[in-house]
C-alpha cells in the first residue's frame, strides 16, 4: 500500500492515526461485550474503518455526514464522546434516542450526523434536501451520504442521484464496494464491474480509491470537497473495500472465500498506516502503547459509567408526548397569525376551493420566506390542477422547484431541508403516487421526532378522489393508509373555507402533514373565504348541520353527498359532522354528537374494510354504547379498485347508498 502524504503536517498524520485506532478499538471492546451478552447486537466495520474517519476527518466540522451502521469512525471523529454512544447502543435514557432506537440510527445537529434508517438507500434524498437547503443559503457546504454496494441497488440511490444531478447539488455518494451485500456476492447484486461506471448515465463525475488507504481517502474527499464547495455539484465516490466480518455479528461469514480473508487482511487499513508511519519516525512502539492507553481509559470509564446507569423507566405520557414536535395553542379553534390592528371585521371574498388554496399557499410563501415548493410539474405549468400557477413567477424558481418524477427522492429531500431549517410543501401531483413515497414518509418523516427529536416541518399535499372516469390509479381515496401511522398528521378539508385556514395551519406546524384535497371540489365548491392569513386547528371537527335525529360522521366530498341526502328527510333533522382531520381526530365533538343523537352513520369515499370509519365505529362502540339507541352504520365504497367506466365509478361510490341506509337507521 502507497501512502502520500502530500502537505500534511507530522501532528495531522498523528492525528489520523489515533483516529483509526479509536474505532478499532472500542469495536474489539464490543465484540468481547457481544460474547460476555452484555450487547445485543453488533455490526462491526473492521478493516473499512479508513473510509469514515478519512471522509469525516476531511470535511469542516459543520457539514453534514449520513453514515451507516458500519461507519463508527464518522462518530468517534466527530468527538462524541464515547461514553454517549455507549448510553445509546445500550438503549439507555441518556443516549441520543432516549432508548427508542439502535446503534447508529440517530441524527444529532450537535455533531452534524444524521444516521440511516433500517431501509437502505433512504437517507440518500435526504441528504439531496441537507444540500439544497445549503446551496439555497450559499453557505459552500458539502454534504457526504454513505451507501454500500448492496444498497445501491434501491431506488432511491438512482432518485437521490438524478435530482442531485439535475439541481447541482454539492453530495458526495460515498459507495462502500466490499463485494457483498450481506452474503449476496456483487455479481449477482449488478452486471456493471464497478460504480464509476454508472456516473456518464447521470451526467457527473465519479472517482474510484482505494478505500483502504487512509491518505487516499483523505486526500480525495479534501480535493472533491473543496471542488465542489466552489463549483457546486454531484460526485460519487467508489471506495474499494472488503468487510472482516459478518453483516452483523450474529450471520456470519461462511460464504467467504478463505483467500479473500487471506488477501484483504493483508491490506488492513491500521497496520499499513501504522507501518508507514513508523518508517517517518513519527510513531513507535511507546507512542502506539500511550495512544492505545489513553483511549482504552476512556472505554473502560465509558462501559463502567453505562452499565450501572438505571434501565428505562417507562413513562406513557412522555413516549406519546414526544412522538409530536412541540405545536401552538389555539384559541376556540382558530389562530391568528396576526393581532388584528382595528376592530374592523376582516376582509372576505367568495373563493373556489382550488383558488382557496392558491391563495393560501401565497400567503405562506410571503410570511416564511424559508418555505420551498416542490412537486412535478408546479411552476411554469402551475401543477396538473393549476393550484401553483403564478407562484414561480413571483417567488423563483428556487423556492417553487420543478422535480423529476422520483416522489420517494423528494420526500427524503423534503427532510433534509427541514434538518437545516426549512419548510417544505410537497405536492404529490395524485393522491395515488404516494405509493412510490411510502418509506420515506412512513419510515423517516413520520418517525424522526421520536428517534431524535428532529422534526419533519413538511406538508405532502394530496390530489384525492374519484367522481371523473379516471380510474383506478388517479381516482383512490387512500387517507387510511397513513391515520395508522403516529407522527403523521392527516387533514382533509370539505370546503373553501376550511382548506385555506387548515393547509396554513398544515404549513405552520413543525410536523409532518398528510394534505388530501379532493379533486371534485377543487372547482365545484366555493364559499365566502377571509383575504389574510388565518388558521383552523388541526384535529377539530365542525357541526355543518345541525340535528337531533341522528349524526353522520364524515369528511371530504362526502360532508356535501350527506348535505343532499338529509334535505330527502324534511321531517327530520339530521346531525352533520365534518371532521376536517383524521389524525388527530376531534373525539369529543364524536362523543358530543353521539350523546345528542343516539344514532350513527359513518360516512366516507374510501372503502368500507379498513377505512377510517371503522375506527371510529371502534372508539363509539368503547366510549359511547351507553348513548346509542341503533346500531352503527358505515356506509362507504365497494371493497374493489376504483373503476374507469363512469357507470361503474357511480356504483362504486357511496354517495347513493347513503339515503337507504339514513331510512334504515332513522326508523330504527
Amino acid at each position: 500500500m502507497h501512502f502520500d502524504r502530500k502537505d500534511l503536517s507530522d501532528t495531522q498524520l498523528l492525528e489520523l492515526y489515533k483516529a483509526l485506532v479509536k474505532p478499532r478499538m472500542i469495536e474489539e471492546k464490543m465484540l468481547i461485550l457481544l460474547r460476555q451478552g452484555r450487547v445485543s447486537k453488533w455490526f462491526s466495520g473492521i478493516g473499512q474503518e479508513a473510509i469514515a474517519v478519512g471522509s469525516t476527518m476531511a470535511l469542516q466540522s459543520d457539514e453534514y455526514v449520513l453514515p451507516l451502521h458500519r461507519n463508527l469512525g464518522v462518530f468517534t471523529s466527530r468527538k462524541i464522546p464515547f461514553e454517549k454512544l455507549f448510553a445509546q447502543w445500550q438503549g439507555k435514557k441518556e443516549g441520543f434516542s432516549k432508548g427508542r432506537e439502535r446503534s447508529f440510527h440517530f441524527g444529532t445537529n450537535e455533531f452534524h450526523i444524521v444516521g440511516m434508517i433500517s431501509h437502505l438507500g433512504a437517507m440518500l434524498g435526504v441528504a439531496d434536501g441537507i444540500a439544497l437547503a445549503s446551496k439555497l443559503k450559499k453557505e459552500n457546504k458539502v454534504t457526504i451520504v454513505y451507501s454500500g454496494d448492496g444498497g445501491a441497488s434501491q431506488g432511491d440511490f438512482h432518485e437521490a442521484i438524478n435530482i442531485a444531478s439535475v439541481w447541482d447539488l454539492p453530495v458526495i455518494f460515498l459507495i462502500e464496494n466490499n463485494g457483498y451485500g450481506l452474503s449476496t456476492p456483487s455479481n449477482e447484486q449488478y452486471k456493471f464491474k464497478y460504480f464509476i461506471d454508472k456516473a456518464l448515465g447521470y451526467g457527473i463525475e465519479a472517482f474510484q480509491i482505494d478505500g483502504n488507504n487512509i491518505l487516499e481517502v483523505y486526500h480525495s474527499v479534501s480535493k472533491i470537497a473543496e471542488d465542489i464547495r466552489n463549483n457546486p455539484r454531484p460526485v460519487i465516490l467508489e471506495c474499494m473495500t472488503f468487510r472482516m466480518r459478518g453483516h452483523e455479528e450474529a450471520s456470519g461469514t461462511k460464504y467467504v472465500p478463505q483467500e479473500l480473508f487471506d488477501a484483504w487482511s493483508q491490506k488492513d487499513p491500521l497496520n499499513n498506516y501504522g507501518a508507514y508511519l513508523t518508517t517517518l519516525n513519527i510513531l513507535n512502539e511507546s507512542t502506539i502503547n500511550e495512544i492505545k492507553e489513553e483511549i482504552k481509559n476512556e472505554i473502560d470509564l465509558g462501559v463502567e459509567t453505562v452499565l450501572a446507569m438505571p434501565e428505562i423507566e417507562p413513562s406513557t405520557s412522555l413516549e406519546i408526548a414526544d412522538v409530536y414536535a412541540t405545536q401552538k395553542t389555539y384559541e376556540n379553534g382558530v389562530f391568528e397569525y396576526q393581532a388584528a390592528s382595528s376592530s374592523t371585521t376582516p376582509k372576505e371574498t367568495n373563493k373556489r376551493f382550488i383558488d382557496a388554496l392558491s391563495d393560501g399557499l401565497d400567503i405562506a410563501m410571503r410570511t416564511w420566506d424559508n418555505l420551498i415548493l416542490m412537486g412535478q410539474d408546479i411552476a411554469e405549468y402551475g401543477g396538473a390542477f393549476k393550484i401553483t400557477q403564478g407562484l414561480v413567477e413571483k417567488y423563483g424558481k428556487d423556492r417553487v422547484r420543478n422535480t423529476p418524477l422520483c416522489e420517494s427522492a423528494i420526500v427524503g429531500a423534503s427532510l433534509g431541508l427541514s434538518i437545516k431549517g426549512f419548510k417544505t410543501m410537497m405536492e404529490m401531483q395524485f393522491a395515488d403516487f404516494v405509493t412510490c413515497g411510502f418509506n420515506q414518509i412512513i419510515n423517516n418523516l413520520a418517525k424522526n421526532n421520536y428517534r431524535w427529536a428532529q422534526c419533519a416541518d413538511v406538508v405532502i399535499r394530496m390530489p384525492t378522489g374519484a367522481g371523473a372516469a379516471a380510474g383506478p390509479f388517479h381516482s383512490q381515496s387512500n387517507e387510511a393508509w397513513f391515520v395508522h401511522t403516529p407522527g403523521l398528521k392527516v387533514v382533509y378539508p370539505s370546503n373553501a373555507y376550511d382548506a385555506k385556514g387548515l393547509l396554513l395551519a398544515s404549513l405552520n406546524d413543525p410536523n409532518p402533514v398528510l394534505f388530501f384535497e379532493h379533486k371534485g371540489l377543487y372547482r365545484s365548491n366555493e364559499t365566502m373565504v377571509p383575504d389574510g392569513y388565518f388558521e383552523i386547528e388541526i384535529g377539530k371537527a365542525k357541526i355543518v348541520n345541525e340535528g337531533d335525529d341522528l349524526t353522520i360522521i364524515t369528511y371530504g366530498a362526502a360532508v356535501h353527498w350527506a348535505l343532499e341526502a338529509a334535505l330527502k328527510f324534511p321531517d327530520k333533522t339530521i346531525e352533520i359532522l365534518d371532521l376536517r382531520s383524521l389524525l388527530p381526530w376531534d373525539k369529543e365533538a364524536v362523543k358530543a354528537s353521539v350523546k345528542k343523537t343516539g344514532k350513527v352513520i359513518v360516512f366516507h369515499e374510501d372503502c368500507l374494510t379498513g377505512g377510517m370509519g371503522a375506527e371510529i365505529v371502534a372508539w363509539i362502540s368503547e366510549n359511547c354504547f351507553d348513548f346509542l339507541d341503533a346500531p352503527i352504520m358505515r356506509v362507504a365504497s365497494l371493497d374493489t379498485p376504483v373503476p374507469f367506466s363512469p357507470q361503474l365509478e357511480q356504483n362504486f361510490l357511496p354517495k347513493h347508498r347513503i339515503e337507504d341506509n339514513l331510512k334504515k337507521l332513522l326508523n330504527y
